[in-house]
């Protein structure tokens, strides 16, 4: 008995030894990290920059952190909370619905009314591809994809000619389409397009600028697609070639209607290129779409389109009758892509509209929102103190959250059985989306996946480095109120994230 008793006292002390050399060799490496991480923190300029930084491994043990619990300004890293709490809390086969009513009758081929088209939000009606491999079958979209397979089901249940209007119907979400914390200048552009239940190509038309040959002379412009809803004036001009080009900042659209300019200059010999800018009403824009679509086969419609957003006014027709016909969107998975992969802003907004209307009790940003807080302080258990959000994309600068939050985030969705379509989604260093260009030629090419985030003296980046032994390291970088040029912060932003790396 004495013999065991002293085999079981030197196994405790070896497993003591053990586990107290195992804590040094630790702490080394992590005050090794900590010198390392300090040193590029506070080398100059960037020791003015205000940072928040927290690392962890997917055990839970903290290895760095620097103001972690603060409030930082988070950009487009915002992103990653409207996608974790739809991939987590919707069905895992969700796809949204779009469908068509008529408000009238159908008799040998002849719609005697108008067509309603109802929209739930899917924003995916577009010229896009949704994944990395784009040469993978139904991959990649064209504009008219969605629009041609609607007009097509049309036809198919013998729809020969409207003699009414085509209705576009949004109503499924909010009247409110334009964020009221949104600076006045983005929405009108393509990253701060209005949120409504029905969207086409973005909510955005495709100006491309070809300069002249010949100084003082307008540019050639075109644009894409052509529906004949706007009308447009071409007031810039070609300068010469060393002048700059200032046309990209001065489309300008009268408000209230659908009259549109540009002013500026294109420099002489720059490369053709395409400035996206947003349309005010989703809801016509996508009701032409399908006019568009249904002339193209023959099918015309007399009454011309129109769009609404009361949802009083189609809702005899939705209450009562079944759809014509109804398309079913792409899975969850595409409409999570465009949010992470190139941080497509509209996505996300109407991704936290559907999430609020889904979740909650109204397609609006309120309800989105507390939907997503829920979320976070519910399931994850994160401080309700720790985060402040306005909108979906991280476009409002009024948005709030701590790096230790976007870590308990990012842990929570490593661990969930539904992380997939969220993982597949984030950017990998190296690949094709937003870090195609970050951490090429060092050890970390092919072995981060993060979301990065830009906006006026912001930049962020958080996420996931990925290691041999199967363990990832999970980090959130946020770096706020500097004046620093955005080529020498996401190199100083990647510099850090590449001695994470380096740990052991």
């Amino acid at each position: 008995m004495r013999k065991l008793i002293l085999a079981s006292l030197t196994i405790s002390g070896a497993l003591a030894l053990a586990r107290t050399l195992d804590a040094q060799t630790n702490s080394r490496r992590h005050g090794s990290l900590q010198r390392r991480l300090d040193g590029l923190l506070d080398q100059r300029p960037f020791d003015r920059v205000t940072w928040g930084v927290y690392v962890q491994d997917d055990r839970g043990r903290m290895l760095y952190q620097r103001n972690a619990d603060r409030l930082f300004v988070p950009a487009s890293n915002t992103k990653l909370v409207v996608s974790a709490t739809a991939a987590a809390l919707l069905p895992p086969d969700y796809r949204v619905r779009t469908s068509v009513y008529v408000n009238g009758t159908l008799r040998d081929g002849v719609v005697d009314g108008d067509l309603v088209l109802y929209g739930r939000g899917d924003p995916t009606f577009s010229e896009r591809c949704f994944g990395i491999d784009t040469l993978a079958p139904g991959a990649c979209d064209s504009t008219f994809t969605a629009m041609d397979a609607i007009a097509d089901s049309l036809v198919a249940r013998g729809v020969r000619r409207v003699t009414g209007r085509l209705i576009g119907d949004g109503s499924y979400f909010e009247p409110t389409i334009v964020h009221p914390g949104w600076n006045e200048f983005d929405v009108n552009w393509w990253y701060a397009a209005p949120v409504s239940g029905l969207g086409f190509h973005d909510n955005s038309v495709d100006f491309r600028i070809t300069p002249s040959d010949s100084v003082g002379r307008p540019p050639t412009i075109t644009w894409t697609p052509e529906l004949g809803l706007f009308t447009f004036e071409n007031r810039a001009h070609t300068g010469r070639s060393d002048s700059g080009s200032t046309i990209g900042d001065n489309f300008f659209r009268k408000p209230g209607t659908m009259d549109i300019w540009a002013e500026g200059t294109a420099a002489q010999g720059r490369a053709p290129w395409v400035e996206s800018f947003a349309l005010p009403d989703p809801n016509l824009y996508a009701a032409r779409a399908l006019a568009h679509s249904l002339e193209a086969r023959g099918v015309p419609v007399l009454g011309g389109t129109a769009s609404t957003t009361d949802s009083l006014d189609e809702r005899a027709v939705r209450c009562c009758g079944a759809p014509l016909v109804e398309y079913r969107g792409r899975p969850l998975g595409d409409i999570l892509f465009p949010i992470l992969n190139s941080s497509q802003n509209w996505f996300a907004e109407m991704l936290l509209k559907v999430v609020g209307r889904e979740l909650g009790d109204a397609g609006s940003w309120d309800a989105g929102l507390e939907a997503e807080r829920h979320f976070l302080v519910d399931s994850i258990h994160i401080d309700s103190t720790a985060f402040s959000l306005e909108d979906g994309s991280g476009l409002s600068a009024g948005n709030l959250v701590s790096p230790h939050a976007f870590v308990q985030l990012l842990n929570y969705m490593y661990g969930h059985p539904r992380r997939a379509a969220f993982l597949a989604a984030l950017p990998r260093s190296g690949k094709p989306g937003s870090l195609l260009h970050r951490f090429v030629g060092t050890p970390l090419e092919g072995r981060v996946l993060a979301k990065t985030g830009s906006i006026d003296r912001v930049n962020t980046l958080s996420g996931y480095i990925e290691r041999p032994n199967g363990h990832p390291l999970i980090f959130s970088i946020e770096a706020n109120a500097h004046t620093i040029g955005g080529r020498s912060m996401l190199s100083q932003i990647d510099s850090i994230v590449v001695e994470i790396g380096a740990t052991r």
